[in-house]
């Protein structure tokens, strides 16, 4: 018997084999119009779960990459090289010693191309392999046609594949509908994982103290505490689904794919919303030092209801408001990056992720919501209950600090540098460990006749923060609290830096324009760990062609928290930093600074709107050229604006990114 099964296996693996090679990836192309005589054809494949196909790499000696080959018909000219639109999972494959990309349920490839004629036609070799966890299906290969322009009824049939390809082209509709299902779950998988680590993001986290006093002061039955909890998440789920669906819809309506960046990128740079979160944090503050009571303003109950039932609700309601308006500051690039998927032709997708990310959001508040209700059973809980509350009042003062911090480094004010605001939390952390140890007392404070345990443990850890923090007066990195400070060049005084920050770069001083002149932008925006580069793409590619460099072109942002961990954790690697000054001419486009450029260099959008200021330019170009509105992005650019590999998003990794750098040189140098 054991001899039988061994002797069977080759034909099982053989029948296994075949019946994967029938599951390919199917492909199918279309040509896009953009402006005048300009299309994009985009190329989609459907991947069937649980099969994963690679990126364009490129990979030496390792897995099959994508490989795709336009070739022109009459008339038509390629701009540019291929485009990924779908940004790969990338990771260390223990196998092939080297970081790779891979794509699941679904990708797309575009290619920019100019049209001289009425009517033509562009042809697509495309080479690629599917793989799983335990094998991988011999590399396969189809050829596709598209026309240019798309006739009337070709929307979904403009790419037409060989004869020889007929069989896979056949399967593509229950191929396409299975990889569909699959991305959108990937999808909501990993708004769900974004909505629960949103909670932890110095823009959200200082709500949890606010949600848990609002509701600490509620009357009523256990029960009447659980439907208010419960109301209180519906209502953070409906006011982050229902206006999203909505200005996707309009969005759809009006064709302004813009329009939905600048109403987010307001709300997370504009000095307006900040400055008043940066007021509403400071107030809760107060309330919890019980400076005042926090209440519902008259005209808001009586024209809600006179029952206090509906007052109840409409009070939950404004909470519920005032949470996502306030978290849209760091949930903002994240809620950006799903609508994103709008523009592309999707309606259902993005609402259903949203409501994902939502509900998992709302999750946490409304068990915080839940929380106090259970509190209230708790004999003689008055005393320490206003304890906590004072110690989340010196957090809300901390933390509230970095609404002003966006505001001031968007628009140059020069208010609130480095040690300004590093001297800032070291009182305010200072004062909650005296607090902490009974020095200090409140109005509402009740008397602590011995020191027990829990408070002591929680002044042991304050006062270590605090120790952590005094370097920092004196240019330590503090990587740990990257996300949260200000840029390091807003400090005045580095010890060991006696003057201008060295470069470390050779041809550092080279950096100036045909006539002598710093770059532009360079008198207030800085590149970290005194490196030297750019602030203008068009400025940046003239002195990267000149010196025969490849183009770094970091797509970041003053309000970006994730910039500046990647910046403190990952830029400061040796390795890294090293690779940059050597190798790479550095260009930042910051999304979101306010400086109005003058008039000659405004930028008129395809829909006709004039943008006038840098950030708005710049996230204009992300957004039209990469199709992302999120921070940080980073693209790899050679020669004639071609992408050298596909860009890289926030990623703590630095073996991965010193691979991403050192692939893109490869590419450089071998003629990209």
């Amino acid at each position: 018997m054991y001899k039988l099964i061994r002797s069977l296996l080759p034909v099982v693996a053989a029948l296994l084999t075949a019946a994967a090679g029938a599951q390919n990836a199917a492909w199918t192309g279309t040509a896009e119009p953009l402006e005048e005589n300009a299309y994009r054809i985009v190329l989609e494949a459907s991947i069937p779960q649980p099969y994963h196909m690679y990126d364009m790499g490129p990979y030496e000696d390792g897995p099959n990459a994508t490989s795709i080959v336009f070739t022109p018909g009459e008339g038509v000219t390629l701009e540019g090289g291929v485009e990924q639109l779908d940004t790969p999972h990338r990771y260390f494959d223990e196998l092939f010693g080297m970081e790779i990309g891979t794509f699941s349920g679904k990708a797309r490839f575009a290619q920019r191309v100019k049209l001289s004629v009425p009517a033509s036609s562009v042809k697509a070799q495309i080479e690629w392999m599917l793989c799983d966890d335990t094998s991988c299906m011999p590399p396969d290969d189809t050829e596709l046609t598209i026309a240019i322009p798309a006739g009337p009824t070709s929307a979904n049939t403009a790419a037409t594949a060989e004869p020889e390809k007929t069989p896979a082209a056949e399967i593509a509709p229950a191929q396409k509908d299975a990889a569909g299902g699959g991305t959108l779950w990937a999808l909501i998988i990993e708004a769900i994982l974004w909505g629960f680590a949103a909670l932890l993001t110095p823009c959200v986290f200082p709500m949890v103290p606010m949600t848990v006093s609002f509701f600490m002061k509620s009357a009523g039955s256990p029960a009447a505490g659980r439907l208010r909890a419960g109301m209180y998440g519906f209502f953070i789920v409906a006011l982050y689904t229902l206006p999203i669906a909505a200005i996707i819809l309009i969005t759809r309506i009006l064709g302004g794919d813009a329009v939905t960046a600048d109403i987010f990128n307001w709300l997370a740079t504009h000095w307006l919303p900040n400055i008043l979160f940066f007021l509403v944090f400071m107030v809760f503050a107060a309330s919890f030092f019980g400076a005042f009571e926090i209440t519902m303003p008259s005209w808001m109950v009586n024209k809600s209801d006179s029952k206090a039932d509906s007052k109840g609700l409409a009070g939950i309601f404004f909470m519920a408001l005032t949470l996502v308006l306030v978290s849209f500051s760091c949930t903002g690039p994240i809620v950006g990056s799903v609508l994103i998927k709008s523009t592309a032709g999707e309606f259902w997708t993005p609402i259903i992720t949203m409501l994902a990310f939502s509900l998992a959001f709302a999750l946490p508040f409304t068990l915080f919501a839940f929380f106090p209700a259970m509190l209230k059973k708790l004999p003689k809980s008055g005393g320490w209950l206003n304890s906590v509350k004072v110690v989340l009042g010196f957090i809300e003062v901390a933390l509230g600090m970095k609404f002003l911090s966006v505001a001031d480094q968007t628009y140059h004010w020069g208010l609130l540098d480095r040690e300004i605001y590093l001297a800032v939390w070291i009182v305010t952390f200072s004062l909650l460990g005296l607090y902490l140890l009974g020095k200090i007392r409140f109005a509402h404070d009740s008397d602590t006749p011995y020191l027990g345990v829990g408070r002591l443990a929680l002044a042991i850890v304050t006062f270590s923060f605090v120790v952590y923090l005094i370097p920092g007066m004196w240019g330590a990195p503090l990587k740990g609290l990257s996300g949260y400070l200000p840029p390091l060049h807003t400090q005045d005084f580095v010890i060991g830096q006696g003057g201008p920050v060295s470069t470390g770069n050779g041809d550092a001083r080279m950096l100036l324009t045909a006539d002598g002149r710093k770059p532009k932008h360079s008198d207030f925006l800085h590149l970290p760990h005194g490196l030297e580069g750019f602030f203008d793409l068009p400025e940046a590619e003239a002195y990267a062609a000149k010196v025969g460099k490849p183009l770094f072109i970091d797509f970041t942002g003053h309000g970006c928290v994730n910039c500046r961990e990647m910046e403190a954790r990952v830029w400061s690697d040796p390795q890294v930093l090293e690779i940059l000054r050597n190798d790479y001419v550095i260009v930042a486009l910051y999304s979101d600074d306010k400086k109005v450029l003058p008039e000659s260099e405004w930028v008129t959008t395809d829909s006709g709107k004039v943008l006038k200021s840098l950030g708005k330019i710049n996230s204009y170009y992300a957004l039209k050229t990469f199709g992302v509105n999120a921070q940080p992005y980073y693209v790899l650019q050679g020669r004639d604006g071609k992408l050298l590999v596909p860009p890289r998003g926030y990623d703590l990794s630095i073996p991965g990114f010193v691979a991403f750098l050192r692939s893109g040189l490869e590419a450089y140098r071998n003629g990209q």
